[in-house]
C-alpha cells in the first residue's frame, strides 16, 4: 500500500510518500519537511508533487492519505487537512486523520510530547509505551499536568521550558512528525467511517467584527 502522508499542525510542514505493507514498519519512499508556520498553502501541493516525482510514483499509485489533524494552530492545520481532503476526494482514497503527538511518541516508556501553541501556552499529550494517557491540552508550560516523564519530546525549547517551569531533570528529545510516524499511527485495516476532525484545542485568533451602534439620527427616526 502507497500512502501520502501531510501535516501542517507544527511549526513546518511534512509531507510524504510511504509504503505500508502489512506485518511491517512503513516505509519512507520519499519525504519533505519545510520550517515557516505560515508557508503551509503555497508549498503543500508543490513539495507533495516532488516526493512522488522523487518516488517514481503518480497520484494514481497512491492507496491512501493519512493527515495529521492536531492540535495545532488554526490556519495551518486547516490548510493540511483541506489539502489532504482534497486529494483523497479527487483519486477515490480512504482519508484517515491521526492526533500528530502520536506521531512522535515513543514506543517504550512513559513520555510527554510537547509543541508550541503560541501565546506563551504549549500543546502537551502524555504517553505510556506508545498509547496516550492523557491529553492532548493546551496550557502555560508550568500547568502541564502530571509527574516528570521518562523523557519529553518534540520542540526543544518548549520542552525545555515545561521541565524548567517544574523543576524536572528528564531530558529533552527534540523530534517532529514524519510521515513514516504518521502512517504508523493510523489505522489503514480499517475504513474510516467519517471524515477526520481538526484539534483546535481553542478558538482562532481571528474573530468577525462586532456590529456597529446604530447612528443617533437612526435610532431617533426609528422611535418616531
Amino acid at each position: 500500500m502507497i500512502v501520502l502522508a501531510i501535516d501542517t499542525a507544527t511549526d513546518r510542514i511534512v509531507v510524504g510518500v510511504v509504503a505500508a505493507d502489512p506485518g511491517a514498519a512503513p516505509r519512507t519512499l520519499a519525504e519533505r519537511h519545510r520550517p515557516g508556520a505560515r508557508a503551509h498553502n503555497e508549498v503543500a501541493v508543490p513539495l507533495i508533487l516532488e516526493c512522488l516525482a522523487e518516488a517514481g510514483l503518480d497520484r494514481a499509485d497512491l492507496d491512501a492519505v493519512v493527515v495529521g489533524r492536531g492540535p495545532g494552530p488554526f490556519t495551518g492545520l486547516r490548510v493540511g487537512m483541506a489539502t489532504a481532503a482534497a486529494f483523497a476526494d479527487a483519486l477515490g482514497l480512504p482519508l484517515h486523520g491521526v492526533r500528530t503527538p502520536d506521531a512522535m511518541a515513543p514506543a517504550a516508556g512513559e513520555a510527554l510530547v510537547i509543541a508550541d501553541a503560541r501565546r506563551r501556552e504549549v500543546y502537551h499529550a502524555r504517553y505510556r509505551d506508545g498509547e496516550l494517557v492523557d491529553g492532548p491540552g493546551v496550557c502555560a508550560p508550568g500547568a502541564v499536568p502530571g509527574g516528570a516523564p521518562e523523557v519529553l519530546v518534540g520542540s526543544a525549547e518548549h520542552a525545555a521550558a515545561v521541565a524548567a517551569a517544574h523543576g524536572w531533570a528528564a531530558p529533552v528529545a527534540p523530534a517532529a512528525p514524519t510521515a513514516a510516524g504518521l502512517v504508523a499511527a493510523a489505522d489503514l485495516a480499517t475504513a474510516p467511517d467519517a471524515p477526520p476532525t481538526p484539534l483546535y484545542l481553542r478558538r482562532p485568533d481571528a474573530t468577525p467584527p462586532a456590529p456597529r451602534p446604530a447612528s443617533p439620527a437612526l435610532v431617533h427616526r426609528g422611535g418616531a
